[in-house]
């Protein structure tokens, strides 16, 4: 089984679109499935983040400018994600 390298979004908030989807809203972060953690280490279960294993980071970004309800992105998730150009932002101190 390969892992997929793009990761996914968890949000603090959702949505549906006309087709009935579950769509990230509010405050919206990467995250891998299979791990309790967003990219920029924030806990998914603490924080009260909702997982949407079918939204892919870059369609959550595509969402962000293209609709009209309320998305922002985590800055640290998208450098982590490599959205920015430079370097690549990393934790240096991860959580035991």
């Amino acid at each position: 089984m390969s892992r997929r390298t793009e990761p996914a979004v968890a949000a603090s908030d959702r949505w549906v679109d006309e087709d009935g989807v579950r769509a990230p809203g509010g405050s919206v972060h990467a995250w891998r499935p299979g791990t309790n953690q967003t990219l920029c280490g924030v806990p998914l279960h603490k924080a009260g983040l909702q997982r949407f294993p079918h939204v892919l980071w870059i369609d959550a970004r595509w969402l962000a400018e293209t609709t009209e309800e309320r998305i922002v992105l985590c800055h640290r998730c998208a450098a982590a994600a490599g959205d920015r150009p430079g370097r690549r932002w990393t934790r240096v101190h991860p959580r035991p």
